[in-house]
């Protein structure tokens, strides 16, 4: 979005705001919002945000009383009577149900999109583009790792493909030895090593 778009994109992670000093979360939010309004336009994601805005009062104690403050400064920042001018804030999390309903009422987060597991057009699309790079032999069928790889994410695949290369490395070095340069054109990811990838994936 940020480069098509042609703004500034800064990215942040949740749970690296947070710290147990008192009064350093709620100033790492200001400052992160300082610094998006500053390089206005800008696009500002905060990722795990739920790890931010959790829902209040489920820790109890003191992480209960920081909790609060921390969302009281995000929705101040967010929609205090200082306006978010140029600055587009964005959330992920794949635990909506943990953030608090506060912000996600209307004129803070406008649209929730739910991204579901990729289907097998999808799946196979997805290790298409992590395999693209990569010296597949020719057993190697995309179309039935797809079927074989339901329900994992694109992260779980990249991870697949990712860990089914350094399998073939592996491999190939314990065979070659110290011919392994002279060689390295015969380096090839066959499907046993994307079948024992998705094996460790899976447990």
């Amino acid at each position: 979005m940020a480069n098509e778009s042609g703004v500034n994109f800064i990215s942040v992670k949740g749970p690296a705001l947070m710290s147990k000093f008192l009064g350093e979360s709620e100033k790492g939010i200001r400052d992160i919002f300082k610094k998006a309004k500053q390089a206005s336009p800008t696009i500002l994601f905060f990722d795990e945000i739920d790890a931010v805005v959790p829902i209040r009062g489920l820790g109890g104690g003191d992480s209960t009383r920081t909790t609060e403050r921390v969302i009281s400064q995000f929705l101040i920042e967010l929609d205090g009577i200082e306006e978010l001018k140029g600055v587009v804030v964005l959330g992920a999390t794949n635990r909506l149900d943990m953030i608090d309903p506060a912000v996600l009422r209307a004129g803070r987060f406008d649209v929730i999109l739910d991204l579901p597991l990729p289907d097998k057009q999808a799946r196979e699309e997805i290790l298409n583009i992590h395999t693209r790079a990569k010296p597949l032999a020719r057993d190697v069928s995309l179309n039935k790792l797809a079927e074989e790889t339901e329900g994992l994410s694109g992260a779980d695949l990249e991870a697949v493909a990712r860990q089914a290369a350094s399998l073939a490395i592996r491999e190939f070095l314990g065979k070659a030895g110290d011919k392994a340069q002279e060689h390295v054109e015969k380096l090839k990811i066959r499907m046993a090593h994307f079948t024992e990838a998705l094996k460790s994936n899976r447990q």
